[in-house]
């Protein structure tokens, strides 16, 4: 894979951690409309993996198809969105990007992937509640953009601090500069900074006493 050899090549500490842990891929995202997307990382801020699940399976269970309309969503209230699981400022956000849907304002799946990186952070920020970290996902895990770095991201700020041995976490801007030499392959760095902070969160194997 030419974005490993790359890391390996311009940052042999990180190379080290790449042999520890093997090959990372990104899994195949499903075929869907952006604002489906932002709408599930939307679900999915400031939470963990399975409650996060639930509270996206409980939200697309308010449609019939299993898929969210956003003309539908936007005429629910803000009751009904939230017997799904979702904080009052998360149905606000949900509403904005339908809203915006509606109105043309949100690309489409065909029209964004002939935006460039900076146009879609744009046209995106300018969205309630979609902040740098909801567009850096939809940017990997939607869009497979090769390039992005997620800094504001808590684990892969962690992932850092570890990898270099930081006493402090890195500022969003101290990351930004530091894994410019990981250009144009830093969304593949990213994978392997959140598989690093894993690292420093499990807890410590007991050493057995012999007898």
């Amino acid at each position: 894979m030419h974005a490993i050899q790359h890391l390996r090549n311009c940052d042999p500490r990180l190379g080290e951690w790449i042999d520890r842990i093997g090959v990372l891929q990104f899994p195949t995202p499903q075929a869907r409309e952006p604002y489906v997307a932002l709408l599930e990382i939307i679900a999915h801020q400031q939470l963990a993996g399975a409650a996060a699940r639930a509270i996206w399976t409980r939200v697309i269970g308010l449609f019939e198809d299993g898929v969210p309309c956003p003309k539908r969503l936007v005429q629910m209230t803000d009751e009904h969105l939230r017997t799904a699981g979702l904080s009052r400022s998360k149905a606000l956000a949900m509403r904005e990007i339908c809203t915006r849907v509606n109105a043309g304002a949100i690309p489409s799946a065909a029209l964004i992937g002939q935006m460039s990186d900076i146009e879609i952070y744009e046209r995106l920020l300018e969205v309630r509640g979609v902040g740098t970290w909801t567009v850096d996902m939809l940017m990997m895990f939607t869009l497979c953009r090769p390039d992005i770095m997620p800094v504001t991201d808590y684990g892969v700020r962690k992932g850092f601090q570890v990898l270099y041995r930081k006493r402090a976490l890195p500022t969003p801007k101290q990351l930004l500069k530091l894994t410019e030499k990981w250009r144009p392959h830093r969304s593949v760095a990213a994978l392997y900074l959140w598989r690093i902070a894993e690292t420093a969160t499990r807890p410590k194997k007991k050493k057995s006493l012999s007898k």
